[in-house]
């Protein structure tokens, strides 16, 4: 019996579209949901038809941050990798990569949109950087979302732990554009057409230069940062707030 794909993978001339479609925990970082972003990933790099990776969700749902039902059970070592190896990939891709939001983005999450190059999001669309509130950091999605926030935005978001809209979002420097939820479609597109136009050199040494900092602080303390989440996980404090989470949400 074929098992259902937590990730849909498809090409339209020089765009390539992953879709994350696992709707049962609102596209939590799963390890099925990571390494089939990471299969998805290597095959676009790999399509040298293929200039522009679009990232959206199937639903209104981003992504809902890391899988709680695995990290509440499961030592979080690999996971917290896996994460920053996500990361890492999408700064370093050789395309230029987009993410496509309507709805909610939460904590781990929001370091998939914050690794991509250019973030279209619908007013509808809000964020929460929750982990504080579980008795954790953001410690891996640091190293892509701080970057782009003001120190002051990212006081804001990362202590309080509280919701903001998408408008603030492009405030702080995490989104770059919000339109209409009816001309998400119609931005996304002419957005990955214009991409689409860059030469292929062009693009992977345009992206290296604008990237070149972001990716050497990854390459520098993702596995530091990996270690510091996956300690504070496995802490009983932690543990007891995401059961009590999990517990909350059934």
């Amino acid at each position: 019996m074929t098992e259902t794909p937590y990730v849909r993978y498809a090409v339209d001339g020089a765009v390539a579209t992953l879709t994350l479609d696992s709707p049962h925990n609102r596209n939590a970082l799963s390890r099925k949901l990571v390494t089939e972003l990471f299969d998805g990933l290597a095959q676009a790099e790999a399509d040298d038809a293929v200039r522009v990776i679009l990232l959206r969700s199937a639903d209104r749902v981003f992504c809902s941050g890391a899988d709680l039902s695995e990290a509440a059970t499961t030592p979080m070592e690999e996971g917290t990798r896996a994460i920053v190896e996500l990361q890492r990939r999408i700064v370093a891709s050789e395309k230029a990569v987009v993410v496509r939001l309507d709805g909610p983005v939460r904590a781990g999450g929001t370091g998939i949109v914050a690794a991509a190059d250019v973030v279209i999001a619908s007013e509808d669309a809000h964020f929460a950087l929750t982990e504080v509130k579980l008795g954790v950091a953001p410690a891996i999605i640091s190293l892509t979302v701080l970057p782009r926030l003001t120190s002051r935005a990212a006081a804001l978001t990362c202590l309080g732990g509280e919701k903001f809209s998408a408008a603030q979002a492009a405030a702080y420097g995490l989104v770059t554009e919000t339109v209409p939820a009816d001309q998400v479609d119609a931005r996304v597109e002419a957005v990955c057409a214009s991409l689409a136009t860059g030469h292929p050199q062009g693009l992977r040494e345009t992206k290296k230069l604008l990237n070149r900092e972001l990716l050497a602080d990854i390459d520098a303390r993702g596995e530091e940062l990996a270690q510091l989440s996956a300690r504070l996980f496995g802490t009983d404090e932690a543990r007891e707030a995401m059961m009590a989470f999990l517990t909350r949400g059934k």
